[in-house]
């Protein structure tokens, strides 16, 4: 398993919210580049940064700000958020992002979902953002009631090889990640499957290996101090 960063940002802040509310932003640090930096001098081997602004408007709020981060660094970068079109999704590429994260768009527009497979492979991960059990999109805004399990199995037909996985009444808690779900959801489909949402500790971070996903996303944890990101790496190197 891999330990993956994460900054989420409002009008070009790190910030976190609690369990999906915009009105519950707390900005966490000064400067998107230098929380970045500072994930990569710790040994991160990923990066995962989020246009909440955009996963709100639908469109590119925030994404300069995430390329030029993204191209001051050597560790490889996911982003998501507002990413809805084929045009976006070449943007992000050709800006230096290694890996596009679907999210609204991969619900709701079954055939971009589907050409973005078809030619980018690997390097398209979607977030699965659940509420109760049911996917929920527009930045958390509106639940669809598709299921999770179900829209895990579609993910895996059209060929997803990265499903991110947030139980969004953990995000921002501290309260532990959703081991129930993750279980059920890894047991289901073939996907590498990226826990977020909830970590606040080294022993959830230790649940998580033993549970067999392919990544953690850990966001608050690591601006509070709960989570020192260096030992939780040092943990996941040890585990392999």
């Amino acid at each position: 398993m891999i330990i993956i960063p994460a900054i989420d940002m409002i009008s070009g802040k790190p910030v976190r919210l609690y369990q999906g509310d915009y009105a519950k932003s707390e900005v966490v640090a000064e400067s998107v580049r230098d929380t970045a930096l500072s994930f990569e001098k710790a040994g991160a081997s990923y990066i995962h940064m989020v246009d909440l602004d955009g996963a709100k408007s639908g469109s590119r709020e925030n994404a300069t700000l995430i390329a030029e981060t993204a191209s001051s660094l050597n560790t490889p970068c996911e982003a998501g958020g507002g990413i809805r079109t084929m045009a976006d999704i070449e943007w992000y590429l050709e800006h230096g992002i290694s890996r596009v994260i679907l999210g609204t768009a991969a619900l709701k527009d079954d055939e971009l979902l589907k050409e973005a497979v078809s030619r980018y492979g690997e390097k398209i991960a979607v977030g699965m953002d659940c509420r109760n059990g049911f996917v929920s999109t527009e930045g958390w805004l509106n639940d669809s009631g598709v299921y999770y399990l179900d829209f895990a199995k579609h993910l895996e037909e059209v060929g997803v090889k990265n499903i991110i996985f947030t139980d969004i009444s953990k995000d921002g808690t501290l309260s532990g990640p959703n081991l129930e779900m993750l279980k059920e959801l890894k047991e289901t489909v073939s996907c590498d499957i990226t826990a977020s949402g909830g970590v606040h500790s080294l022993e959830d971070i230790q649940a998580l290996i033993d549970l067999g996903v392919y990544g953690a996303i850990v966001g608050k944890a690591i601006y509070t101090g709960d989570v020192n990101l260096e030992k939780a790496i040092a943990m996941c190197r040890e585990a392999l």
